[in-house]
């Protein structure tokens, strides 16, 4: 019979997460509203504030309407469609995951100057992007894939006998796409639109290195250059202030749709489509997508490491490489120790105080890094400055940023094992910690692994949270390529940005296997 009162050993952990994820909003609050009236009135309504959002509006929409053009048909082709291969094309298209915004940035950078790729191999002397182009085209290359992995799950998930049912009463192709198809697209579109648009507001590396100025530009500026730390705090307010938007108008969008088939028997697959004489042209569609997101960093990078050989301070790599793989590994280790007896209190004692838990972790993973950051350099100066750039202070930021990720695959693993085998282990005598290391442990480990190396790459890919809180003198992969891209030192930046794809690289193969595990193989093809 399961507790009322949750054990010390759960609840401790779910109230440092609570306290750990919601003090930077409350301390911006603060350190916001520190200012007198009159200056608060200069600060929100300046005239640059309304010119950052729309900035921030339109770089959103940018990169949503090309991951759009790009995923959406992808995800159509590998999943409806006898194209030859698609396993392989699920992982080209995934891989640009491995390829982090300010990476594929320094490759777009990369491509133009006089010792540039386009003119040393191609003679071609392209002019610098920058702007609003640059830090679209970066991004999108990096983030369709989020949509990609989104949409084929939904297209995976989708009944056909809907689409089938409209056919067989005459209704065309396009009436079917769009009254049958598209609505039940819809939760995969707005989860991927709403993923791929918080990614955006709280990038910092590739819109730096492309110099367009949005919120998290401004934020960064207004702290590095100590012009106005209070403007700096109602920046990183507003910027989740625009979170908070984006998350409402997902569950306002969302709420009371169900897509669930309520027919007896079992799902089936869609029989694909057979492509044809269209095949070549959908090759070529992937050949293009393949190139520009994974050929492009990679040949760029592969010319400026020549350029950069001679030159190179293996040391140096191997010794940044060591200590970036030493602080997101105790990273990902704390993330999982929270993790396991947060989900397990949400699971065996639902309430208000699990449910709060729960959401104010993932408040702190919508929480742009940028902000968070921020807040604990505010929080540490102000009440404890012997903790400022220390290693505690980071590993606390990335634990409480990405605690989140953790969640879904100990959570599943949770609720397939279900209470009643650890139930029948305490009934035979044993206690109930030997009960959960005997029963539950074993059914966790592979999720616990799992999560802890979704955590361990996404520290190593992480730039802003470590540009801001790491000590003096430290430095990741990240920060190391991000700074030697700033000062136009490509070549020494080249080996750095390399082995952040190799490691980023374990990440997408950790994606696709977990995905892949349920899939069944694909009737035969149907002709148009």
């Amino acid at each position: 019979m399961r507790k009322h009162r949750p054990p010390l050993a759960l609840l401790l952990p779910a109230l440092l997460v609570g306290v750990g994820t919601c003090l930077p909003a409350l301390y911006l609050l603060v350190r916001a509203f520190d200012a007198d009236l009159a200056e608060l009135g200069q600060i929100v309504f300046r005239q640059r504030n309304l010119h950052l959002l729309f900035n921030t509006l339109q770089l959103v929409g940018t990169v949503l309407l090309l991951d759009t053009i790009v995923a959406l048909p992808l995800a159509w082709l590998v999943t409806r469609t006898n194209l030859a291969n698609r396993g392989l094309v699920s992982f080209l298209m995934a891989l640009p995951l491995a390829v982090p915004g300010y990476v594929m940035a320094y490759a777009l950078l990369g491509l133009s100057g006089y010792y540039g790729f386009a003119r040393h191999w191609f003679g071609l002397s392209l002019p610098p992007l920058s702007g609003l182009a640059g830090a679209s085209l970066a991004l999108s290359l990096y983030t369709f894939s989020y949509l990609f992995l989104s949409l084929r799950a939904a297209f995976l998930g989708m009944d056909p006998a809907l689409e089938e049912t409209a056919q067989t009463l005459g209704q065309p192709r396009w009436t079917v796409l769009r009254r049958v198809i598209l609505p039940q697209l819809w939760p995969a579109l707005v989860g991927g639109w709403v993923v791929v648009a918080l990614y955006v507001i709280g990038d910092f590396g590739a819109i730096a290195l492309m110099r367009y100025e949005v919120f998290s530009y401004a934020i960064f500026t207004q702290y590095s250059g100590a012009f106005d730390r209070t403007y700096a705090a109602w920046l990183s307010l507003m910027l989740l202030a625009l979170t908070g938007a984006i998350l409402f108008a997902q569950h306002r969008i969302t709420r009371n749709r169900r897509f669930a088939r309520v027919g007896l028997g079992t799902m089936r697959l869609a029989r694909p489509l057979a492509l044809g004489r269209w095949q070549i042209a959908a090759w070529g569609l992937i050949g293009l997508v393949a190139l520009c997101s994974i050929g492009l960093p990679l040949l760029v990078l592969g010319h400026w490491m020549r350029l950069g050989l001679p030159d190179m301070n293996w040391l140096r790599l191997g010794q940044t490489a060591v200590a970036t793989f030493f602080t997101a590994s105790p990273s990902a280790v704390l993330t999982i120790a929270l993790a396991v007896p947060v989900v397990l209190l949400g699971l065996r004692y639902p309430g208000r105080l699990s449910a709060s838990v729960d959401r104010l972790a993932y408040l702190g993973y919508a929480t742009p890094a940028l902000a968070f950051a921020l807040a604990l350099v505010f929080f540490t100066l102000r009440t404890a400055a012997f903790l400022y750039q220390t290693f505690v202070v980071l590993i606390f930021g990335y634990v409480m940023s990405l605690l989140a990720m953790a969640f879904a695959p100990i959570r599943l693993a949770l609720l397939q094992v279900g209470p009643r085998q650890e139930e029948a282990a305490r009934t035979l005598g044993a206690t109930p910690a030997a009960a959960f290391r005997r029963v539950v442990l074993p059914r966790l480990r592979a999720p616990m692994v799992a999560g802890g190396l979704l955590v361990f790459i996404m520290v190593v890919k992480e730039l802003p949270m470590t540009y801001m809180l790491a000590p003096v003198g430290y430095g990741t992969l990240a920060t190391n390529v991000f700074a030697r891209t700033s000062e136009g030192m490509l070549q020494e930046a080249a080996p750095y940005a390399l082995s952040i794809i190799l490691f980023s690289a374990l990440f997408v193969g950790l994606i696709l296997k977990y995905e892949g595990q349920g899939q069944r193989a694909l009737p035969p093809a149907r002709r148009p």
